[in-house]
């Protein structure tokens, strides 16, 4: 009866650490040398802790494809998602959604309600609409629609800018169009609202 009940034991203790099975010191050590040790990212880099598991799997396969097209994903992610199987994709972005976020606070404090407006109502006159509609009222995404609460001013800020250029992020997005309507100060304070998000 010991050897039975120690047997279940390990079975649950298998089931309940299955997401960090990605940990496998190749995968996830690939990730952490840009994103970080405990995926909170850095600048250049997003955070990964936190974010929605299916957004993690879209993104990577947007890498697979090619899809996703900015300078950065060219330079670095294509090549790290090349050999990574839809397995070990999915056990990342579990693994990743397990961590707890922090947030970057990397923006300008004096934007944040100016950030904050634009994040909540949109702007109605340019057409555009709120991000709260897409990512949630404290900004932490819905299924594969990511996590943006924390992220940092700087990684926000490019990434709106790249999509202002014709950059994509993966097929489908309604991005690119969004952020050729946004200003550079309107960027400067969202990406600064954001970025203190918790």
């Amino acid at each position: 009866m010991t050897g039975m009940k120690l047997k279940a034991a390990l079975l649950v203790i298998l089931a309940s650490i299955a997401p960090a099975a990605a940990w496998d010191g190749t995968s996830i050590h690939n990730c952490t040398w840009c994103h970080g040790t405990s995926g909170q990212g850095y600048t250049v880099a997003p955070r990964l802790a936190g974010q929605r598991p299916a957004y993690v799997e879209s993104q990577i396969r947007s890498f697979r494809d090619h899809s996703r097209d900015n300078p950065f994903s060219r330079q670095y992610m294509w090549g790290a998602v090349a050999a990574l199987g839809p397995r070990a994709a999915s056990d990342l972005a579990a693994y990743f959604a397990t961590i707890h976020p922090k947030p970057a606070n990397d923006g300008n404090p004096a934007l944040t309600a100016k950030g904050k407006t634009i994040y909540m109502d949109g702007i109605p006159e340019a057409n555009i609409a709120s991000c709260y509609a897409c990512h949630g009222p404290n900004a932490e995404g819905v299924r594969d629609i990511p996590r943006l609460g924390g992220l940092s001013y700087f990684y926000l800020k490019s990434r709106l800018v790249q999509w202002g250029q014709g950059y994509h992020s993966g097929m489908g997005t309604p991005m690119p169009v969004v952020a050729r309507s946004l200003g550079p100060d309107e960027i400067e304070a969202l990406a600064s609202y954001i970025s203190f998000v918790r």
